[in-house]
């Protein structure tokens, strides 16, 4: 590491200034040129490097194997295929942190760390896809580096954290060490170092974002996180208790097993949505399915009670107790909230996406049980209290910035309300928490940092609300020209033809009262 960071100080630096007017920089050697290339005193090692044509729109999927593809064409590129610290681990295995870093023909001057998914495990095209509003950062001319963390593996096989540095590259490490080695190929590439160097991630990514402004302030310029898989026992804790409650009345499956999928119906599930826009869909002055006064929404689940039998247009008392007791989330013995609740939202019976909402999944997390017949909050806390590993990766508590937030970094959160897995709420209790330590709200919101939640949205995209965004343009006009965002506009396939601001918190989008309500031109942030 510190041989990179030398290497890195010997090369020319350039201003943003001369950045922003000079946007098609070249490389200094032929790509294959790239292949072998190692920075003394360092692990890290070039294995290949390819030179890639340029690609048609919708010819480049976003992952392997999912039906997402880029919308715009990608630029010629190099991509560097590398490793950083090939070993053989504790349990046997081969282990290395394997990287892609994609070196477009012209350089903007920015290099982009695309943040990871799940528990990683495999590196993903190094395109910068999200929170880009549909136009990727290589396709804006940025370099762009993805990486496995430090081990392969499916997206939730934790049994890499066997091997103890394969744990804690995932949990910090290979955050510092894929940025150091990325600087260094992007020096030696084109002849001088990143001018400008940004993150962008969600989930794990996010995570690996606040990772990125905690333990390494000097490294990054702007950073984008979006629904932080920042403490990840807590938010288990948090489904388990919903699973919990909604296992208790649950049908039970052929295997006579209880399946907390099937506690409500499509039906009820309807029936729990509508109530949830009725209530608070108009208190942002406009009735259009969609929740933008967040901190104003009051949905009581008792107002759907049946005060008779059980039929399609009400919920049982024991559906209703469910409901309530589960978003409000878990305590322990001793009164104490163990985990936030679960805002009340548009999306949490979404159906037909990748991760549907939280009634449709009966409260089930991505790594736990699919149904929870007992549970012992205290116990569950005991264990997660005493887990290395859970301390080690947890971002949730790590919150004065005031070194990076000094130099002038600026990093945005964001959220979708309806998320199934992480809270909103988790992150802008984090958000205030941090500014509270880091200068102060004002200061902090004026200078350093804001966030923003994203109505109707799922966990990172999808949903009956908005997913499409340009967080990266707002970060980079906050870093590069001063332009602290107000809002970002932001459309989604569920309402074809609209646009909505996104405020920053604690604002909200207000239908100003006239104009065309499918235009953000005709809404404000309030209060």
């Amino acid at each position: 590491m510190r041989a990179i960071h030398a290497l890195l100080a010997g090369c020319a630096v350039i201003s943003g200034t001369a950045a922003a007017a000079d946007p098609e920089l070249s490389p200094a050697l032929p790509c294959e040129a790239l292949a072998g290339f190692s920075a003394p005193g360092s692990t890290m090692r070039v294995e290949r490097a390819v030179a890639v044509p340029a690609a048609a729109p919708g010819t480049v999927r976003i992952v392997p194997d999912a039906p997402d593809t880029v919308k715009v064409a990608l630029p010629p590129n190099c991509r560097a295929h590398g490793t950083i610290d090939k070993r053989v681990g504790g349990d046997g295995k081969d282990y290395a942190i394997g990287f892609e870093l994609a070196l477009p023909d012209r350089w903007n001057g920015r290099f982009l760390f695309q943040g990871g998914g799940g528990l990683n495990g495999s590196i993903r095209p190094p395109l910068g896809p999200q929170a880009v509003g549909g136009t990727p950062a290589l396709a804006r001319g940025y370099a762009v580096i993805a990486t496995d963390s430090g081990h392969k593996g499916a997206v939730f096989d934790g049994s890499f954290m066997r091997d103890q540095e394969a744990a804690l590259n995932f949990a910090q490490g290979s955050v510092g060490k894929v940025t150091a080695a990325a600087k260094a190929i992007l020096a030696r590439y084109y002849g001088q170092p990143p001018v400008r160097s940004y993150f962008v991630g969600c989930s794990t990514g996010g995570r690996e974002g606040m990772l990125a402004s905690q333990r390494y302030p000097g490294e990054f310029d702007g950073i984008v996180a979006g629904a932080p898989a920042m403490r990840t026992s807590r938010s288990n804790l948090g489904l388990a208790w919903a699973n919990h409650l909604f296992t208790r009345i649950a049908p039970r499956n052929a295997e006579g097993k209880p399946d907390p999928t099937r506690v409500f119906s499509p039906i009820d599930r309807k029936l729990v949505t509508d109530a949830i826009v009725n209530a608070c869909d108009a208190q942002d002055g406009l009735k259009d399915g969609m929740i933008f006064n967040t901190r104003q929404c009051r949905f009581d689940p008792a107002t759907l009670a049946c005060t008779g039998a059980k039929t399609e247009a009400c919920l049982s008392p024991e559906q209703v107790n469910a409901i309530s007791r589960g978003f409000a989330g878990p305590r322990n013995s001793r009164g104490t909230p163990s985990y936030v609740p679960f805002p009340w939202d548009s999306g949490v019976a979404t159906e037909g996406v990748a991760i549907p909402g939280i009634l449709v999944t009966g409260a089930k997390s991505p790594v736990s049980p699919a149904f929870h017949e007992s549970l012992d909050v205290d116990a569950f806390e005991d264990r997660v209290n005493a887990d290395g590993m859970d301390r080690l990766q947890a971002t949730a508590f790590w919150t004065n910035l005031n070194s990076y937030f000094q130099r002038g970094g600026k990093i945005l959160f964001f959220h979708g309300v309806s998320d199934p897995w992480f809270s909103a709420n988790d992150t802008i209790a984090y958000y205030e928490r941090m500014a509270e330590s880091s200068g102060g709200m004002a200061r902090v919101r004026a200078n350093s940092s804001r966030a923003f939640l994203v109505p109707g949205m799922g966990h990172c995209r999808s949903g009956p609300g908005l997913e499409t965004f340009d967080l990266l343009q707002a970060v980079v006009d906050w870093v590069e020209q001063g332009k602290a965002p107000d809002h970002v506009v932001a459309t989604g396939p569920a309402f074809p033809g609209r646009s909505r601001p996104l405020c920053a918190w604690p604002r909200h989008a207000a239908y100003k009262g006239s104009g065309d309500p499918e235009d953000a031109a005709s809404f404000e942030c309030r209060e």
